[in-house]
C-alpha cells in the first residue's frame, strides 16, 4: 500500500501537535513590577497566578518559578487526599492522639483530628498518617497525582520537610488546578473533604483555600504560601515562594502571605 507524502506530512503534524506539552500553549504575563513587594520584605521570591477564566498565568520571577524546592507544610495538601483516599483517615474528624512529647508550638501539644491538623499545620499528626501509610504506598500515590519529584528519600515522617520531595511554584498552582477540576485519582468524596479544610477566608464575595509551608534547603528559608480564590464567576490560582539566607523568624512568616495580599489587592482580585 502507498501512503504519499501529504498523507505522511499529516500524520506526523497530528503527532506533534498531540504531544506537544499543553504547557507551551498557555499565554504567559511576566510582572516584573511586582519585584517592590519582594524588597519590601527584604526576601527574593516568585509568584504564579493562573486566571482560569482568561487562561492565563501571570508571573513575577519566571526563573524562580521553575525552580523546585522543599514543600515543607504545603505537602500536607496531597498528604491529606493520599490519607483519606487510603483509608488511614476516616474523614476530617479522624483524631490521632498526642503521644504526649512537649513539640516547639504549644498548640500542637494535643490531640488532633484531621481538620485541625491542617488548620495549625501540625507535623507530628502528618508524620503518625504517614508511618501508617507506609513507603510503598506513599510513593504510588505521589507518582499517580503526579506531585513534584515524587521523591520520598529522607525518611518516610521526613521527606517532604528535610528530604528530596520538591516541587515548583507552577507545579504547586498546576496541583490546585487539578484538586479544583477534580482531574486527580483520588475520589470525589476525598477531594471534597480537602475542599473543607483547606478553606481559611469565606467571605459573600470570594472563597480562598489555602496552605502556607516553612522550611530550609541549602541553607535558605523557605516560606511558601499557596491556594486558589473561588469568586462568582472565576478561580484564580496562586503560589508565593519567598527565600532568606537571614531570618527574622516572624518577619519571614508574614511576609509568605502579606505579599500575596498586596498583590492580590493591586490585581483587584479581594477587596475586603
Amino acid at each position: 500500500m502507498m501512503i504519499n507524502s501529504r498523507n505522511i506530512l499529516i500524520i506526523l503534524t497530528s503527532f506533534l501537535l498531540s504531544s506537544y506539552p499543553t504547557v507551551q500553549a498557555q499565554h504567559i504575563e511576566v510582572q516584573s513590577h511586582l519585584k517592590k513587594y519582594y524588597d519590601q520584605f527584604n526576601v527574593e521570591g516568585t509568584f504564579v497566578l493562573y486566571d482560569q477564566e482568561a487562561d492565563r498565568y501571570l508571573v513575577y520571577n519566571p526563573a524562580l518559578s521553575d525552580q523546585a524546592v522543599t514543600p515543607a507544610s504545603t505537602f500536607k495538601i496531597c498528604h491529606s487526599l493520599i490519607g483519606l483516599e487510603t483509608g488511614n483517615i476516616e474523614d476530617e474528624n479522624h483524631i490521632i492522639h498526642w503521644d504526649s512529647v512537649e513539640r516547639q508550638l504549644p498548640i500542637w501539644n494535643k490531640d488532633h483530628d484531621l481538620k485541625n491538623a491542617f488548620k495549625n499545620s501540625t507535623v507530628w499528626y502528618y508524620q503518625e498518617l504517614a508511618k501508617t501509610i507506609g513507603t510503598s504506598q506513599m510513593e504510588d500515590w505521589l507518582n499517580k497525582a503526579q506531585y513534584g519529584n515524587a521523591n520520598t528519600s529522607g525518611g518516610i515522617d521526613r521527606f517532604w520537610l528535610s528530604g528530596g520531595l520538591r516541587i515548583t511554584p507552577k507545579q504547586q498552582v498546576d496541583f490546585l488546578r487539578r484538586i479544583h477540576n477534580y482531574q486527580l485519582p483520588f475520589s470525589k468524596r476525598s477531594i471534597d473533604i480537602l475542599k473543607k479544610i483547606m478553606v481559611s477566608n469565606d467571605t459573600a464575595d470570594f472563597i480562598v483555600r489555602s496552605k502556607t509551608g516553612l522550611g530550609q534547603q541549602d541553607n535558605q528559608n523557605i516560606g511558601w504560601y499557596v491556594g486558589y480564590i473561588e469568586t462568582k464567576t472565576n478561580v484564580y490560582y496562586f503560589a508565593n515562594c519567598i527565600q532568606s539566607k537571614t531570618i527574622d523568624y516572624e518577619h519571614f512568616i508574614n511576609a509568605r502571605t502579606e505579599i500575596v495580599d498586596l498583590i492580590l489587592r493591586e490585581l483587584n482580585l479581594i477587596n475586603e
